[in-house]
């Protein structure tokens, strides 16, 4: 497979150097640019996937009518919450 680059990227000296005073032993700045590139480009892919599968299913939901009320949701949430809050004591 053939590589390729990413455009140079401008940026302020501060920018620069707080990037550089938090990489890890043996990582370089390019390492870690590629990583937040790859990190952002998977975290937009998810976003977008699940975007979607709430738009199919607020269309299944519209289609089918069947919905289930927003205080129903809450309010089992909020059970839930509880039981976890009871767990961790």
């Amino acid at each position: 497979m053939k590589t390729t680059t990413i455009p140079p990227l401008r940026v302020s000296p501060a920018l620069r150097k707080q990037a550089e005073a938090v990489l890890e032993q043996g990582e370089t700045l390019s390492g870690f640019v590629l990583d937040a590139v790859t990190r952002s480009i998977e975290h937009r892919n998810a976003r977008q996937e699940f975007i979607a599968r709430g738009l199919a299913n607020a269309a299944q939901a519209k289609e089918s009518g069947k919905y289930i009320p927003a205080a129903k949701v809450i309010a089992k949430l909020a059970a839930r919450l509880s039981k976890a809050k009871q767990r961790a004591a």
